[in-house]
Formats: C-alpha cells, structure tokens, sequence
C-alpha cells in the first residue's frame, strides 16, 4: 500500500516548485529568510506538501543531490543551465520512487564496477595475488589480471593498496590507473584519490612510478617512500612529504591543523549522506584537531561545542548547516 501511495502523481506545478526549492536550499547560504519562505509555500497547499515529501524521499533514496543535479553556482534564476537542472530535477521528482535507485545507478560513475563501497563505509578486499586493498568512502574499483600485468582501474575516490608478490612466474607488474594516467608499484605501500580532474598519491613504503596518460616518457617520475605528488593527464607536480593528515582516514580520523572550515565540512561530506554545509560567513574560519569520519554527527557536535558556530540539521539530518552562533 505505502509503495501505491508513493507512486501516485503529484502536481507537475508543485514539482517544479519543490525542485526549485532543492537546488536553492543546496546552495549552503541559505538565509533565515529563505528558511521562512521555503516553510510558508511547503505549508500553503496539499500539492505543495505532497512534492517537498517527494522530495525529502529522494534525499532518502539517493543520500543527497547526485553532483550534476547539485551545482549551487547556477544561482541566478534566469541562468538557462540552472533552468535545466531544474526542470531535469522535477523530471526526476516526478518518478515513481522505485525507479530512483535504477536511475541513480546509470548516472553514477563505476555503477558497473568490481568493488565499490557506499557512503561511509571502508570496504577490505584481498584480490587474488594476496594485493590488500582498502575503499574509502564512496569508492570503486576495477580489477583485472592477465597473463601480462595486474591492473586495478580507481573509477572514484580513494584506495590503500598493499602489494603482494606475485604468485605467477615471472611477476608481473601491478598498476592502478586513473582518469589522469598510471602508476606502477614498486614493491610498494600507497594511497590513490581521484578528485577534481587530478590524481593524488602518496606513498607509505616502497615507491610508485607515475605516467600520465597523454605525455611522454620525459615527464614520468618515481616518487619514493614518505613523498606524495598530484598530476594530471599532462604534468607531475613536484614530491612533498606526506603529512599523516593524509593516510588518517585509514584509521578512521579526519586530521586538522588551521584548516579552512569550509575545506573540512567538504571532507566530512565524503562520509555523510545528504547535504552539508558552511555559511560563507565563517567559510574561512581555522579549525584544529582530529575527528572521526565514521561518527560525522559526533564530529559536528566536537565543532559546536570548540568554535563559535551552531549545527543546524533539517530532513531528519539530511540537511546540514553550520552557521555562525
């Protein structure tokens, strides 16, 4: 019954509405004056009611705006890449609830993947050479060994790889690949996180040589033990030491020393489904410690209760906002 009923149509008006509302609310400088207008139309009529719950499902279903519907810089209403949005939002509203999941899995990136992990989970995988693999948050992998090579493709987020020797005479070498190139372990423990049209990795033990995807053999690099480096599909920037603040998410903790707090509630969102946001007014704000990614509620109390700043959760806390106190 409760399915049927969730199925039914909903005003296409009040819709259009609502997925206004979304990508406003979104936006993470939402004002208390946008806060009472969102509650006067939510409340002014039963179609109006019945889309924002339609709404508030799929925040359920889905863990949040996937990133292509979420782009807050699209803020001017006559913006006609803003209009799209919001109309392919309300198409989307406009499903019943049983196909969300479907639709969300041939949106995503590595919905077909090998291993992936949800939001909030850290997957342990052993592949068959005895390679240790762990998935952060929200990540999937693909794995593929032949004759010639091992090879472990990160389609999203971030991974800890350690090696094993090959069962197979003679070794072959093992890779992982990203959007932006190739690394080849060298025996070797390490970090990789695709983020932002970059690859950044950073070793642990032994060393990794990284090729990116569309230069020449000039610009290859071995980055040894207690180094980190980013590149592109072009360039390599040059080592740095790897900071623990870097591996902290293996053991659970997101590491801060006088970092942005807009940069850190950026972290946190990697670990919580729905939204979360800073008001712009205390986006610069500096924020020392070290806070446990698998709890994010427990981390947004220790920040309420340290800095100048309240916690605002709307949606069943789906919707997060950290504003000034």
């Amino acid at each position: 019954m409760a399915d049927a009923q969730r199925a039914e149509p909903v005003d296409a008006e009040a819709l259009e509405e609502a997925a206004e509302w979304l990508m406003c609310m979104s936006a993470g400088d939402v004002t208390d004056a946008q806060q009472a207008d969102w509650l006067a139309w939510r409340n002014s009529s039963p179609a109006r009611a019945s889309a924002w719950q339609r709404a508030e499902r799929l925040m359920g279903k889905l863990g949040g705006l996937p990133p292509a519907l979420s782009m807050p810089a699209l803020d001017r209403p006559a913006d006609p890449g803003r209009r799209a949005l919001v109309s392919r939002l309300a198409l989307l509203l406009a499903l019943a609830p049983a196909s969300w999941a479907g639709w969300r899995l041939t949106e995503q990136q590595g919905w077909a993947a090998d291993y992936r992990s949800g939001i909030g989970e850290r997957l342990d995988l052993t592949l068959a050479d005895g390679t240790q693999i762990v998935l952060n948050t929200d990540s999937a992998i693909d794995v593929r060994f032949n004759a010639g090579e091992r090879f472990i493709r990160l389609l999203r987020g971030e991974i800890l790889v350690q090696t094993a020797p090959d069962i197979v005479v003679p070794a072959r070498p093992l890779w992982v690949g990203t959007r932006e190139g190739r690394m080849q372990a060298l025996g070797t423990r390490f970090t990789v996180r695709e983020f932002g049209g970059r690859t950044y990795l950073a070793v642990i033990e032994g060393a990794i040589r990284i090729e990116p995807g569309n230069a020449d053999h000039l610009a290859r690099r071995v980055v040894q033990a207690g180094q980190r480096a980013d590149f592109d599909a072009r360039t390599i920037a040059a080592p740095r030491p790897v900071d623990e603040a870097v591996t902290a998410w293996t053991q659970g903790m997101l590491l801060a020393d006088k970092m942005r707090l807009d940069a850190l509630v950026a972290e946190l969102a990697r670990y919580q489904r729905g939204f979360i946001r800073c008001d712009p007014g205390i986006a610069d704000l500096r924020v020392s410690g070290a806070f446990p990614i698998s709890d994010p509620r427990r981390t947004l109390s220790m920040l309420e209760s340290t800095y100048a700043l309240r916690v605002e959760a709307h949606m069943g806390g789906y919707w997060t906002m950290l504003a000034p106190r």
